[in-house]
């Protein structure tokens, strides 16, 4: 049977095309998620291996909160150590960002920006023009860097780092370990201070051994010597710390482009089995020949499951070539291809086709024999079974629902999680038996026409065939308003949580880099308080700290009355007056049921210095504003960037804020990074990331729409092949080209807006759910976007007649006569 199974597979290939293109498109997603963060994770190791050239261990600060480094002294006494060849001290450090010749800092999204003190001539670096930099006031930087700023050898160039901006003189540009890699080169003394905070201290010791001692023996001895108070590490430990730390944001994206893989998976499972299902059907009469002349039921499964194989096979190996091809031009780099991309891309085509073909392959074998004397129109089968199971579990779906939004538990999370995909199962389970009601309802409006009718009837032929056509758009669409009734939700939280709590007229704030907010310099701040018309102003500073040994979130605050006004915070325990040195507050969301308690004294370990004993005096409740630990501010010499991130300004009543906005601007000239927002702006600024990351979401999920959109034409396609003898038969009682065209095109929009409508309405409704799940984090406002919701709408309305053109064109030139003695 294998023979003639594959020979059919071959006689019907256009039929399988579209088919096997859905397999391509997950395909694509699933080995080029592989092999991008194959070849990233190799790159970023080489880089590593050529940054670390030449070094054997190094030595470091034994906490990794520290930002302090390790003292200069301790290069003499590593020297001293038995097997030790040299020592080099090395400051190296994120966040040193250059100012361009345009006045604005040079962007790095996907790398740090580091400030490193000149390693000389280094395997690490390789000059291209002037020189290192021999004086404070000069730096060199790498030619990734120029090129993007603008710059040349012999410019006045400004820097910020931890501290506020500084102008240098640009006497030379290098190449790095990594070409695209943002890298300024000081003075030793000059890195020490402005990428450290702390003269005289290395970020790290890079020790070399000597012949005949090995890395490890060599990492053993110094850390016998130095103790637990460093972290001493051979350099491949080295190497696999900062591969595996840049590795862990490359492995996100691979598995949201595997999850979004998935997705097109599961939606062009639909497809293939809408394809297979309808080809069984119109072999009717040839299985049951292939039945009568002897082929038992087992063989024909096979028959039908390798040509589902080929198709799974074909599509692997076109989607792997893509997803190579994607890969490497998203890295940019020389491709990697691992063997998990090889056998996920055809594990994966083969399951999903091999899978979805296995139904129609069943009913294949349960075709008779005397079929073969029967039209070869297969029987309709009954919805009870599917209906009554697609009941259950959407009950049991809501069920789960229902329970995780009622009870308060902090199992509720999970409860809305797990009912969502089963909510969304039985509705899938539902859809043949909403397809003939549905096609009739929305047929209704294309009724005063002779095609119209006649496409609402075909549309309600079928309806198993019409909901798994509907269905897979339904997916695509349903997540596409889901996630966007989620993301305009959270948006719109925050509007109004701005509008209602937000009683500042200004905020001051800095641009999220790779070391946290842009600080601005502290000096702002008193000048501000000092600008005519200004009531009140108070400053945040933020940095990372373990607290009674837990890692947490601090912030200090300048004038925490002030702030307490201006954020309407309220105090759940103790009070929220201005705060002396050794006292600290807290959020409810941060502390538990054992404490602490306001009166206790928590012990507290900032970036810099030594821990510290703090006493709380209150717990103010959540806000979405600023959460967390607040410090004094005498604190933030603590911390690893002690400038001022955000600041909140209210002005006297009648003052002119176009004029108070143009000052505080003005105090701000140095610092490119900061700008002065109002409350709307500040809602806008605070809302850019979700309506990034929804943007992102959008475009990929496009993707299952893209999908379903094939499935509508290759049902149309197969449809008018199976419907041959009826459009002839039509035709000749007088059915005109341009109505054949029309009722195809028709019949094509009714089942993309059937799923269009399903897809919406799922969508909302489990959108709705979710948001209403995670109003304890904070998104308290159901907010539906009915104007991208209608778009979608439209959208199918239009993708399902502009999918049938091709099929429509084909059925009205089908040749009256020809079309009659089709068999």
């Amino acid at each position: 049977m294998l023979r003639p199974a594959l020979r059919g597979t071959f006689s019907r290939w256009r039929r399988l095309v579209l088919s096997g293109l859905a397999v391509v498109l997950g395909v694509m997603f699933v080995s080029g998620a592989l092999v991008l963060t194959a070849t990233l994770g190799g790159s970023y190791t080489d880089t590593a291996k050529r940054a670390h050239a030449g070094t054997d261990v190094s030595v470091g600060p034994g906490e990794t909160i520290s930002a302090a480094g390790v003292p200069a002294a301790l290069v003499d006494r590593l020297a001293g150590i038995d097997g030790v060849a040299s020592v080099t001290g090395v400051v190296s450090a994120d966040g040193a960002r250059l100012v361009g010749a345009d006045g604005k800092v040079v962007a790095s999204p996907d790398a740090p920006r580091l400030g490193v003190s000149w390693p000389g001539q280094a395997r690490s670096v390789q000059m291209r023009a002037g020189r290192g930099p021999q004086r404070d006031d000069e730096v060199a930087i790498s030619t990734t860097l120029a090129a993007a700023a603008g710059v040349r050898v012999g410019d006045r160039v400004a820097v910020l780092t931890l501290r506020p901006k500084q102008s240098f003189t640009l006497v030379g540009t290098f190449d790095f370990a990594e070409p695209a890699q943002q890298v300024v080169a000081f003075t030793e003394p000059v890195a020490q201070t402005l990428m450290l905070g702390t003269p005289g201290a290395f970020s790290s010791i890079a020790v070399t051994a000597r012949d005949g001692v090995t890395a490890r023996q060599l990492r053993e001895r110094i850390a016998g010597v130095l103790g637990a108070g460093f972290r001493v590490r051979t350099t491949d430990q080295v190497v696999q710390a900062e591969s595996a730390a840049r590795g862990r944001s490359l492995g996100l994206t691979g598995d949201l482009l595997l999850g979004f893989a998935g997705v097109a998976l599961f939606v062009g499972a639909f497809l293939i089995l809408n394809t297979f299902s309808m080809l069984v059907a119109q072999r009717t009469r040839e299985l049951a020949l292939l039945r009568a002349i002897g082929a038992s039921r087992r063989q024909l499964v096979v028959s039908v499951l390798a040509e589902a194989a080929v198709v799974g096979l074909t599509g692997s190996v076109a989607g792997l070539a893509a997803g190579v091809g994607v890969g490497a031009l998203a890295a940019g780099a020389s491709v990697v291809l691992p063997a998990s991309a090889v056998l996920g891309a055809f594990a994966v085509g083969l399951l999903v086709t091999t899978a979805a073909a296995l139904p129609p392959a069943v009913r294949a074998a349960r075709v008779p024999p005397v079929a073969a004397l029967r039209d070869t129109a297969a029987p309709e089968r009954p919805l009870t079974r599917l209906t009554v199971a697609g009941a259950i579990v959407l009950t049991a779906g809501a069920g789960l629902l229902g329970f995780g939004l009622a009870t308060a538990s902090t199992s509720a999370p999970a409860l809305v999680l797990g009912g969502v995909p089963l909510a969304f199962l039985g509705v899938t389970m539902l859809t043949p038996a909403l397809a003939r009601p549905a096609a009739d309802l929305l047929g209704r409006g294309l009724g005063w026409s002779v095609p119209g009718r006649l496409a609402r009837l075909n549309a309600r032929r079928n309806p198993r065939r019409t909901a798994a056509t509907a269905a897979a758009l339904m997916v695509g669409v349903a997540l596409l308003a889901g996630i966007s009734t989620v993301f305009v939700s959270a948006t719109a939280s925050v509007s109004r949580l701005v509008a209602d709590q937000v009683k500042a007229d200004f905020v001051i704030s800095g641009d999220a880099n790779g070391s946290g907010r842009a600080g601005f310099d502290p000096a702002v701040l008193a000048a501000a308080t000092a600008l005519p018309g200004v009531l009140n102003v108070s400053g945040l500073g933020e940095s990372g700290a373990v607290i009674d040994g837990q890692p947490a979130y601090v912030e200090t605050v300048t004038d925490l009355p002030a702030l307490r006004d201006m954020l309407s915070l309220t105090a759940a325990v103790g009070t929220l007056g201005q705060l002396a040195d050794d006292q600290i507050l807290v959020d409810q969301r941060s502390i538990t049921a054992t404490g602490p308690h306001v009166g206790d004294r928590v012990t507290v370990r900032l970036p810099r210095g030594e821990s510290r004993q703090f006493t709380l005096t209150g717990v103010y409740t959540n806000t979405d504003l600023i959460n967390g630990w607040l410090l004094p501010a005498s604190a933030a010499s603590g911390f690893k960037q002690a400038l001022p991130s955000r600041a909140f300004i209210r002005l006297a009543p009648g003052a002119d804020a176009g004029t108070a906005r143009a000052q505080l601007t003005a105090l701000l000239a140095d610092s490119p990074e900061v700008g002065v927002s109002d409350r709307s702006e500040y809602t806008a600024q605070e809302n850019a990331k979700a309506n990034r990351i929804l943007r992102i979401v959008q475009i990929l999920l496009s993707l299952a729409v893209v999908i379903a959109v094939l499935g509508i034409a290759n049902t149309v396609a197969l449809s008018v092949l199976e419907r041959t003898r009826e459009l002839g038969l039509l035709r000749a009682v007088g059915l005109r080209q341009v109505q054949t065209l029309l009722m195809t095109a028709a019949e094509a929009t009714v089942i993309a807006v059937f799923g269009a409508l399903l897809g919406t309405t799922v969508g909302v409704g489990l959108g709705a759910a979710t948001v209403k799940a995670l109003r304890q984090q904070g998104v308290t406002e159901l907010s539906i976007p009915f104007h991208q919701l209608l778009a979608y709408l439209g959208l199918a309305a239009l993708v399902g007649a502009m999918a049938a053109i091709p099929p429509a064109a084909r059925a009205a030139r089908l040749n009256i006569l020809t079309a009659i003695a089709h068999d």
